[in-house]
Protein backbone atom coordinates (compact mmCIF):
# COMPACT_ATOMS: atom_id res chain seq x y z
CA UNK A 1 0.00 0.00 0.00
CA UNK A 2 1.43 3.07 -0.91
CA UNK A 3 1.98 5.75 1.73
CA UNK A 4 0.51 9.22 2.41
CA UNK A 5 2.83 12.24 2.09
CA UNK A 6 2.37 15.54 4.29
CA UNK A 7 5.13 18.02 3.45
CA UNK A 8 5.19 21.12 6.10
CA UNK A 9 7.01 23.70 5.14
CA UNK A 10 7.99 27.09 7.27
CA UNK A 11 9.43 30.45 6.28
CA UNK A 12 12.62 31.43 7.48
CA UNK A 13 12.39 29.54 10.37
CA UNK A 14 16.02 28.46 11.98
CA UNK A 15 17.64 25.55 13.04
CA UNK A 16 17.84 27.32 16.64
CA UNK A 17 14.65 28.23 17.11
CA UNK A 18 13.40 24.90 18.14
CA UNK A 19 13.16 23.27 21.83
CA UNK A 20 13.80 19.91 20.18
CA UNK A 21 17.51 21.34 18.69
CA UNK A 22 18.35 22.67 22.45
CA UNK A 23 16.34 26.10 22.71
CA UNK A 24 15.25 26.72 26.12
CA UNK A 25 13.04 29.76 25.46
CA UNK A 26 10.82 29.26 22.35
CA UNK A 27 7.92 26.73 23.31
CA UNK A 28 7.61 24.29 20.46
CA UNK A 29 5.95 21.11 22.70
CA UNK A 30 4.25 19.49 19.61
CA UNK A 31 7.29 19.75 17.34
CA UNK A 32 9.38 17.89 20.41
CA UNK A 33 7.58 14.81 20.54
CA UNK A 34 7.11 14.42 17.06
CA UNK A 35 11.01 14.91 17.01
CA UNK A 36 11.04 12.45 19.59
CA UNK A 37 9.54 10.05 17.12
CA UNK A 38 11.05 10.98 14.25
CA UNK A 39 14.25 11.24 11.89
CA UNK A 40 16.09 13.74 12.96
CA UNK A 41 18.73 15.30 9.86
CA UNK A 42 20.92 17.25 12.53
CA UNK A 43 22.80 18.78 10.18
CA UNK A 44 20.16 19.64 7.15
CA UNK A 45 21.68 22.98 5.19
CA UNK A 46 19.29 25.31 3.21
CA UNK A 47 21.75 25.26 -0.10
CA UNK A 48 21.26 28.69 -1.49
CA UNK A 49 19.15 29.95 1.95
CA UNK A 50 16.14 32.18 0.47
CA UNK A 51 13.04 31.61 -0.56
CA UNK A 52 12.19 30.91 -4.33
CA UNK A 53 15.88 29.05 -5.17
CA UNK A 54 14.91 26.72 -2.02
CA UNK A 55 11.86 25.62 -3.25
CA UNK A 56 12.05 25.58 -6.76
CA UNK A 57 14.74 23.36 -5.53
CA UNK A 58 12.37 21.28 -3.33
CA UNK A 59 9.80 20.86 -6.26
CA UNK A 60 11.96 19.38 -9.15
CA UNK A 61 15.00 17.99 -7.54
CA UNK A 62 17.59 20.08 -9.24
CA UNK A 63 19.85 22.52 -8.27
CA UNK A 64 19.40 26.77 -8.78
CA UNK A 65 22.08 26.95 -11.59
CA UNK A 66 19.99 24.08 -13.18
CA UNK A 67 16.33 25.31 -12.67
CA UNK A 68 17.25 28.69 -13.00
CA UNK A 69 15.58 30.34 -9.91
CA UNK A 70 18.38 31.86 -8.22
CA UNK A 71 16.81 34.44 -6.90
CA UNK A 72 13.31 35.38 -5.33
CA UNK A 73 10.69 36.34 -7.58
CA UNK A 74 12.41 34.49 -10.98
CA UNK A 75 9.15 31.87 -12.63
CA UNK A 76 10.16 28.04 -12.58
CA UNK A 77 9.61 26.96 -15.75
CA UNK A 78 5.83 24.39 -15.86
CA UNK A 79 7.92 22.29 -18.43
CA UNK A 80 10.01 20.76 -15.13
CA UNK A 81 8.87 17.83 -13.35
CA UNK A 82 7.42 18.64 -10.17
CA UNK A 83 6.80 17.01 -7.01
CA UNK A 84 2.82 16.79 -7.58
CA UNK A 85 3.30 15.54 -11.11
CA UNK A 86 5.05 12.78 -10.14
CA UNK A 87 3.55 11.76 -7.44
CA UNK A 88 -0.17 12.35 -9.44
CA UNK A 89 1.43 10.45 -11.95
CA UNK A 90 1.50 7.46 -9.19
CA UNK A 91 -2.03 7.65 -8.84
CA UNK A 92 -1.94 10.10 -5.61
CA UNK A 93 -4.73 13.05 -5.00
CA UNK A 94 -2.74 16.41 -5.00
CA UNK A 95 -2.80 19.58 -3.05
CA UNK A 96 -1.26 22.47 -2.03
CA UNK A 97 -2.22 25.13 0.53
CA UNK A 98 -0.36 28.49 1.58
CA UNK A 99 2.43 30.33 -0.01
CA UNK A 100 3.82 29.07 -3.06
CA UNK A 101 6.69 31.47 -4.54
CA UNK A 102 7.92 30.16 -7.98
CA UNK A 103 5.39 31.41 -10.58
CA UNK A 104 7.22 34.53 -11.00
CA UNK A 105 4.22 36.43 -12.38
CA UNK A 106 3.47 38.43 -9.59
CA UNK A 107 2.96 38.26 -6.08
CA UNK A 108 -0.67 38.38 -5.95
CA UNK A 109 -1.57 37.27 -9.08
CA UNK A 110 -3.58 34.24 -10.69
CA UNK A 111 -1.70 30.89 -11.24
CA UNK A 112 -3.12 29.14 -13.83
CA UNK A 113 -3.11 25.22 -13.80
CA UNK A 114 -0.62 24.17 -16.16
CA UNK A 115 1.64 26.54 -13.93
CA UNK A 116 0.87 24.80 -10.41
CA UNK A 117 3.31 21.28 -11.24
CA UNK A 118 1.01 18.90 -10.53
CA UNK A 119 -1.19 20.01 -7.84
CA UNK A 120 -5.13 19.97 -8.15
CA UNK A 121 -6.16 21.22 -4.74
CA UNK A 122 -5.20 24.48 -4.72
CA UNK A 123 -5.24 27.04 -1.85
CA UNK A 124 -2.49 29.41 -2.59
CA UNK A 125 -0.96 32.68 -3.57
CA UNK A 126 2.26 33.44 -5.22
CA UNK A 127 3.56 35.39 -1.54
CA UNK A 128 2.48 37.91 1.64
CA UNK A 129 3.45 38.15 4.66
CA UNK A 130 0.38 40.20 5.85
CA UNK A 131 -0.90 37.63 7.98
CA UNK A 132 -4.35 38.97 8.97
CA UNK A 133 -5.21 40.59 5.44
CA UNK A 134 -3.86 37.20 3.99
CA UNK A 135 -5.76 36.55 0.31
CA UNK A 136 -5.39 33.02 -1.97
CA UNK A 137 -7.10 31.48 -5.06
CA UNK A 138 -8.93 28.52 -4.41
CA UNK A 139 -9.02 25.82 -7.45
CA UNK A 140 -9.98 27.42 -10.64
CA UNK A 141 -11.75 30.70 -9.11
CA UNK A 142 -9.49 33.85 -10.51
CA UNK A 143 -11.37 35.95 -8.12
CA UNK A 144 -9.47 36.16 -4.95
CA UNK A 145 -10.62 34.89 -1.43
CA UNK A 146 -9.08 35.96 2.45
CA UNK A 147 -8.06 33.44 4.88
CA UNK A 148 -9.70 34.33 7.98
CA UNK A 149 -7.65 35.85 11.02
CA UNK A 150 -3.96 34.84 11.35
CA UNK A 151 -3.72 32.72 8.17
CA UNK A 152 -1.57 29.61 9.21
CA UNK A 153 -4.65 29.13 11.55
CA UNK A 154 -7.15 29.03 8.49
CA UNK A 155 -4.45 27.48 6.50
CA UNK A 156 -3.77 24.59 8.41
CA UNK A 157 -7.53 24.07 9.42
CA UNK A 158 -7.76 23.37 5.31
CA UNK A 159 -5.70 20.93 5.59
CA UNK A 160 -7.13 19.20 8.58
CA UNK A 161 -10.43 19.43 6.21
CA UNK A 162 -8.36 17.99 3.46
CA UNK A 163 -7.28 15.02 5.73
CA UNK A 164 -10.37 14.69 7.01
CA UNK A 165 -12.49 13.99 3.71
CA UNK A 166 -9.55 12.18 2.37
CA UNK A 167 -10.09 9.64 5.24
CA UNK A 168 -13.82 9.59 5.05
CA UNK A 169 -13.54 8.55 0.68
CA UNK A 170 -10.65 6.27 1.55
CA UNK A 171 -12.45 4.43 4.10
CA UNK A 172 -15.62 4.83 1.82
CA UNK A 173 -17.57 6.42 5.23
CA UNK A 174 -18.97 9.52 3.04
CA UNK A 175 -18.66 10.95 -0.28
CA UNK A 176 -16.10 13.36 -0.60
CA UNK A 177 -16.52 16.77 -1.95
CA UNK A 178 -12.90 16.96 -2.80
CA UNK A 179 -12.50 16.68 -6.42
CA UNK A 180 -10.55 13.89 -7.51
CA UNK A 181 -9.36 14.53 -10.99
CA UNK A 182 -6.81 11.88 -12.00
CA UNK A 183 -5.86 13.92 -15.23
CA UNK A 184 -3.53 10.68 -16.50
CA UNK A 185 -4.76 6.89 -15.32
CA UNK A 186 -2.40 4.38 -14.56
CA UNK A 187 -2.57 0.95 -13.08
CA UNK A 188 -2.32 2.52 -9.87
CA UNK A 189 -5.36 4.95 -9.99
CA UNK A 190 -7.94 2.62 -8.21
CA UNK A 191 -10.40 5.51 -6.57
CA UNK A 192 -10.87 3.44 -3.67
CA UNK A 193 -7.02 3.39 -2.73
CA UNK A 194 -6.37 7.00 -3.66
CA UNK A 195 -3.65 8.04 -1.42
CA UNK A 196 -2.77 11.84 -0.94
CA UNK A 197 0.04 13.99 -1.24
CA UNK A 198 -0.56 17.47 0.46
CA UNK A 199 2.01 20.47 0.75
CA UNK A 200 1.06 22.87 4.01
CA UNK A 201 3.12 26.23 2.97
CA UNK A 202 3.04 28.55 6.11
CA UNK A 203 4.05 32.32 5.73
CA UNK A 204 5.62 32.40 9.30
CA UNK A 205 8.02 32.61 11.05
CA UNK A 206 9.00 35.39 8.33
CA UNK A 207 8.75 38.83 9.43
CA UNK A 208 7.22 41.27 10.64
CA UNK A 209 7.86 39.04 13.42
CA UNK A 210 5.12 41.13 15.73
CA UNK A 211 1.98 40.23 13.68
CA UNK A 212 1.77 37.20 15.34
CA UNK A 213 -1.85 36.19 17.48
CA UNK A 214 -1.63 37.96 20.83
CA UNK A 215 -2.06 34.80 22.80
CA UNK A 216 1.08 33.75 21.79
CA UNK A 217 3.17 37.44 21.89
CA UNK A 218 2.11 37.45 26.00
CA UNK A 219 3.78 34.44 25.92
CA UNK A 220 7.20 36.54 25.11
CA UNK A 221 8.43 39.18 27.46
CA UNK A 222 11.16 41.08 25.52
CA UNK A 223 13.08 41.88 28.82
CA UNK A 224 13.15 38.10 29.18
CA UNK A 225 14.55 36.97 25.57
CA UNK A 226 18.09 35.73 25.78
CA UNK A 227 20.45 37.19 22.92
CA UNK A 228 23.51 34.54 20.59
CA UNK A 229 27.13 35.68 21.88
CA UNK A 230 27.18 37.61 18.28
CA UNK A 231 24.70 39.77 18.39
CA UNK A 232 26.62 42.93 18.53
CA UNK A 233 25.60 44.49 21.96
CA UNK A 234 24.40 47.83 20.02
CA UNK A 235 21.43 45.53 18.16
CA UNK A 236 20.09 43.85 21.68
CA UNK A 237 17.40 45.78 22.34
CA UNK A 238 16.35 45.32 18.87
CA UNK A 239 16.72 41.78 18.39
CA UNK A 240 14.48 41.01 21.61
CA UNK A 241 12.01 42.95 19.98
CA UNK A 242 12.62 41.20 16.61
CA UNK A 243 13.06 37.83 18.75
CA UNK A 244 10.27 37.66 21.14
CA UNK A 245 7.51 37.92 18.07
CA UNK A 246 9.56 35.68 16.19
CA UNK A 247 9.30 33.13 18.99
CA UNK A 248 5.34 34.13 19.37
CA UNK A 249 5.34 32.78 15.32
CA UNK A 250 7.13 29.74 16.20
CA UNK A 251 5.10 28.76 19.07
CA UNK A 252 1.48 29.63 16.66
CA UNK A 253 2.89 27.58 14.12
CA UNK A 254 3.91 24.75 16.55
CA UNK A 255 0.06 24.93 17.98
CA UNK A 256 -0.84 24.35 14.17
CA UNK A 257 1.17 21.29 13.97
CA UNK A 258 -0.08 19.70 16.56
CA UNK A 259 -3.53 20.26 14.92
CA UNK A 260 -2.35 18.80 11.75
CA UNK A 261 -0.75 15.55 13.89
CA UNK A 262 -3.87 15.02 15.86
CA UNK A 263 -5.81 15.16 12.75
CA UNK A 264 -4.04 12.32 11.71
CA UNK A 265 -4.10 10.40 14.52
CA UNK A 266 -7.95 10.80 14.75
CA UNK A 267 -8.56 9.80 11.08
CA UNK A 268 -6.42 6.62 11.57
CA UNK A 269 -3.81 7.45 9.06
CA UNK A 270 -1.29 7.52 11.19
CA UNK A 271 -0.23 3.95 10.43
CA UNK A 272 0.37 5.36 6.89
CA UNK A 273 1.58 8.46 6.43
CA UNK A 274 4.88 9.87 6.12
CA UNK A 275 5.32 13.60 7.48
CA UNK A 276 8.27 15.92 7.01
CA UNK A 277 8.49 19.35 8.50
CA UNK A 278 11.08 21.89 7.47
CA UNK A 279 11.58 25.54 6.95
CA UNK A 280 13.52 26.78 3.58
CA UNK A 281 15.85 28.73 5.46
CA UNK A 282 16.71 30.54 8.71
CA UNK A 283 16.79 33.97 9.52
CA UNK A 284 20.20 35.87 11.44
CA UNK A 285 17.88 37.92 13.35
CA UNK A 286 21.00 40.43 14.51
CA UNK A 287 23.33 38.02 14.27
CA UNK A 288 27.10 38.61 12.94
CA UNK A 289 25.07 42.31 12.79
CA UNK A 290 23.16 41.22 9.79
CA UNK A 291 19.37 40.64 8.90
CA UNK A 292 17.10 37.90 7.35
CA UNK A 293 18.73 35.21 4.92
CA UNK A 294 21.06 34.71 1.97
CA UNK A 295 24.31 34.64 4.03
CA UNK A 296 26.37 31.76 4.65
CA UNK A 297 26.30 31.62 8.57
CA UNK A 298 24.60 29.04 10.85
CA UNK A 299 21.45 31.16 11.54
CA UNK A 300 21.04 31.67 7.87
CA UNK A 301 21.76 28.06 6.41
CA UNK A 302 20.91 26.23 9.26
CA UNK A 303 17.13 24.43 9.25
CA UNK A 304 15.29 22.10 10.87
CA UNK A 305 14.42 18.78 9.29
CA UNK A 306 11.95 16.02 10.98
CA UNK A 307 10.91 13.31 8.71
CA UNK A 308 8.33 10.54 10.57
CA UNK A 309 8.02 7.48 8.41
CA UNK A 310 5.55 4.63 9.87
CA UNK A 311 7.19 1.43 11.23
CA UNK A 312 11.34 3.51 11.18
CA UNK A 313 11.84 4.53 14.48
CA UNK A 314 13.69 7.81 16.15
CA UNK A 315 17.26 8.70 15.28
CA UNK A 316 19.05 11.22 14.83
CA UNK A 317 21.57 11.68 11.75
CA UNK A 318 24.27 13.82 12.35
CA UNK A 319 25.98 12.47 9.11
CA UNK A 320 23.90 13.42 6.13
CA UNK A 321 23.63 17.42 5.03
CA UNK A 322 20.11 16.88 3.15
CA UNK A 323 19.18 20.02 1.52
CA UNK A 324 16.20 20.67 -0.96
CA UNK A 325 17.36 19.17 -4.16
CA UNK A 326 17.48 15.90 -2.19
CA UNK A 327 13.28 16.21 -1.34
CA UNK A 328 12.04 14.76 -4.36
CA UNK A 329 14.42 11.99 -4.62
CA UNK A 330 14.31 11.21 -0.97
CA UNK A 331 10.41 10.81 -0.99
CA UNK A 332 10.38 9.12 -4.52
CA UNK A 333 13.14 6.65 -2.99
CA UNK A 334 10.76 6.14 0.48
CA UNK A 335 7.89 5.03 -1.88
CA UNK A 336 9.80 2.94 -4.20
CA UNK A 337 9.45 5.06 -7.05
CA UNK A 338 11.84 5.93 -10.06
CA UNK A 339 13.60 8.89 -9.89
CA UNK A 340 13.38 11.27 -13.33
CA UNK A 341 17.21 11.92 -14.99
CA UNK A 342 16.22 15.57 -14.35
CA UNK A 343 16.76 15.06 -10.96
CA UNK A 344 20.49 16.38 -9.52
CA UNK A 345 19.59 16.01 -5.94
CA UNK A 346 20.54 12.53 -4.02
CA UNK A 347 18.65 10.35 -2.56
CA UNK A 348 18.26 10.07 1.10
CA UNK A 349 16.52 7.24 1.65
CA UNK A 350 18.66 4.59 2.60
CA UNK A 351 19.93 6.76 5.12
CA UNK A 352 16.80 7.17 6.48
CA UNK A 353 15.67 3.53 6.48
CA UNK A 354 19.42 2.26 7.68
CA UNK A 355 21.66 4.66 9.70
CA UNK A 356 24.47 3.10 9.14
CA UNK A 357 24.61 4.33 5.69
CA UNK A 358 24.89 7.80 6.55
CA UNK A 359 28.24 8.29 8.40
CA UNK A 360 28.59 10.09 11.80
CA UNK A 361 32.70 10.61 11.92
CA UNK A 362 33.98 13.37 13.38
CA UNK A 363 35.86 15.26 10.51
CA UNK A 364 39.69 16.26 10.68
CA UNK A 365 40.42 14.57 13.64
CA UNK A 366 43.13 14.14 11.07
CA UNK A 367 43.38 14.83 7.38
CA UNK A 368 42.83 12.16 4.87
CA UNK A 369 46.43 11.78 3.10
CA UNK A 370 44.69 11.59 -0.32
CA UNK A 371 43.11 14.95 0.26
CA UNK A 372 39.78 13.10 -1.35
CA UNK A 373 36.36 13.20 -0.46
CA UNK A 374 35.35 9.70 1.61
CA UNK A 375 31.60 10.57 1.42
CA UNK A 376 29.28 13.56 -0.36
CA UNK A 377 27.17 13.17 2.47
CA UNK A 378 29.25 14.67 4.89
CA UNK A 379 29.78 18.03 3.18
CA UNK A 380 26.54 20.70 2.97
CA UNK A 381 27.03 22.88 0.15
CA UNK A 382 26.30 26.95 0.50
CA UNK A 383 25.73 29.49 -2.26
CA UNK A 384 24.58 32.74 -2.82
CA UNK A 385 24.34 32.94 -6.94
CA UNK A 386 23.52 36.55 -7.23
CA UNK A 387 23.20 38.52 -4.32
CA UNK A 388 20.10 40.76 -3.72
CA UNK A 389 17.50 42.50 -1.42
CA UNK A 390 19.11 42.85 2.12
CA UNK A 391 22.15 40.70 0.75
CA UNK A 392 22.59 42.94 -1.97
CA UNK A 393 25.91 44.34 -3.07
CA UNK A 394 25.30 48.00 -1.95
CA UNK A 395 24.63 46.49 1.62
CA UNK A 396 27.92 44.33 1.71
CA UNK A 397 26.64 41.29 0.17
CA UNK A 398 28.54 39.11 -2.06
CA UNK A 399 28.36 36.07 -4.24
CA UNK A 400 29.64 33.04 -2.06
CA UNK A 401 30.21 29.50 -2.78
CA UNK A 402 31.04 27.18 -0.18
CA UNK A 403 30.92 24.39 2.21
CA UNK A 404 29.32 23.30 5.80
CA UNK A 405 30.83 20.59 7.37
CA UNK A 406 29.96 19.10 10.85
CA UNK A 407 32.85 21.24 12.24
CA UNK A 408 33.68 23.61 9.80
CA UNK A 409 32.12 26.15 7.62
CA UNK A 410 34.24 27.52 4.37
CA UNK A 411 33.46 29.72 1.84
CA UNK A 412 34.81 31.42 -0.92
CA UNK A 413 33.81 34.99 -2.75
CA UNK A 414 35.39 35.78 -6.12
CA UNK A 415 38.38 37.36 -4.56
CA UNK A 416 39.11 34.04 -2.87
CA UNK A 417 38.67 32.58 0.38
CA UNK A 418 36.91 34.40 2.61
CA UNK A 419 35.63 32.90 5.85
CA UNK A 420 36.08 29.54 7.50
CA UNK A 421 35.11 29.03 11.26
CA UNK A 422 35.62 25.63 13.56
CA UNK A 423 32.13 25.64 14.48
CA UNK A 424 33.13 22.84 17.62
CA UNK A 425 35.33 25.60 19.56
CA UNK A 426 33.22 28.16 17.95
CA UNK A 427 29.66 27.62 17.78
CA UNK A 428 28.99 31.19 17.53
CA UNK A 429 31.19 31.66 14.47
CA UNK A 430 32.67 34.64 16.10
CA UNK A 431 36.59 34.20 14.79
CA UNK A 432 37.20 33.91 11.21
CA UNK A 433 40.18 31.48 11.02
CA UNK A 434 41.24 31.94 7.31
CA UNK A 435 44.45 33.44 7.83
CA UNK A 436 45.28 30.93 10.40
CA UNK A 437 48.37 29.60 9.37
CA UNK A 438 47.24 26.65 11.61
CA UNK A 439 44.70 26.02 10.13
CA UNK A 440 46.02 25.82 6.51
CA UNK A 441 45.40 22.45 6.10
CA UNK A 442 42.02 22.18 6.92
CA UNK A 443 41.93 25.22 4.09
CA UNK A 444 43.36 23.95 1.77
CA UNK A 445 41.53 20.27 1.66
CA UNK A 446 38.29 22.30 2.25
CA UNK A 447 38.77 24.46 -1.42
CA UNK A 448 39.74 21.24 -2.41
CA UNK A 449 37.03 19.53 -2.24
CA UNK A 450 34.81 22.93 -3.06
CA UNK A 451 36.65 22.89 -6.38
CA UNK A 452 35.59 19.33 -7.30
CA UNK A 453 32.05 20.12 -5.94
CA UNK A 454 31.78 23.11 -8.21
CA UNK A 455 33.53 20.79 -11.25
CA UNK A 456 30.33 18.33 -10.60
CA UNK A 457 27.99 20.86 -10.54
CA UNK A 458 29.04 22.47 -13.87
CA UNK A 459 29.72 25.47 -11.56
CA UNK A 460 31.72 28.09 -12.90
CA UNK A 461 31.28 30.37 -10.11
CA UNK A 462 30.46 33.85 -11.85
CA UNK A 463 29.46 37.10 -11.29
CA UNK A 464 26.09 36.87 -10.56
CA UNK A 465 25.00 39.46 -13.47
CA UNK A 466 25.90 36.91 -15.87
CA UNK A 467 23.34 34.71 -14.64
CA UNK A 468 20.46 37.04 -14.59
CA UNK A 469 21.53 38.40 -18.34
CA UNK A 470 21.96 34.50 -19.16
CA UNK A 471 18.13 33.49 -17.49
CA UNK A 472 17.48 37.32 -19.17
CA UNK A 473 15.56 38.55 -16.08
CA UNK A 474 15.02 42.43 -15.91
CA UNK A 475 15.99 43.45 -12.05
CA UNK A 476 16.47 46.84 -10.21
CA UNK A 477 19.62 48.41 -9.14
CA UNK A 478 19.90 46.06 -5.98
CA UNK A 479 19.48 42.85 -7.65
CA UNK A 480 15.81 42.66 -7.10
CA UNK A 481 12.86 41.27 -9.86
CA UNK A 482 10.36 43.53 -9.20
CA UNK A 483 7.44 42.28 -7.98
Amino acid sequence: MKKNVLIVLADQWRYQACGFNGNSQVQTPHLDAFARNSVHFEHAVSGCPVCSPFRASLMTGQYPLTHGVFLNDAPLSAETAGLGDIFKQHGYHTGYIGKWHMDGHGRTAYIPKERRHGFDFWRVLECTHDYFNSQYYQDDDSVPQFWQGYDAFSQTREACEFIKKHANQYQNQETSHIHYNHTSETEDSNPEETPFFLMLSWGPPHDPYREAPNEFLDMYKQESIELRPNIPKSMSAQAKEMLSGYYAHCSALDSCFGNLLKTIQETGLDQNTIVLFLSDHGDMLCSQGNYLKQQPWDESIRIPFLIHIPGVGAKSVSGAFIDAPDIMPTLLGLNGFEIPESVDGRDFSSCIMETSKCRNRDEFQELPENGELESDFEFGFIASYHPFGNWSRSKGGREYRGLRTRRYTYARSLQGPWLLYDNVKDPYQLVNLIQETAYTAVLEYLDLQLENILEERNDSFLNGWTYVEKWTYTVDAEGNIPV
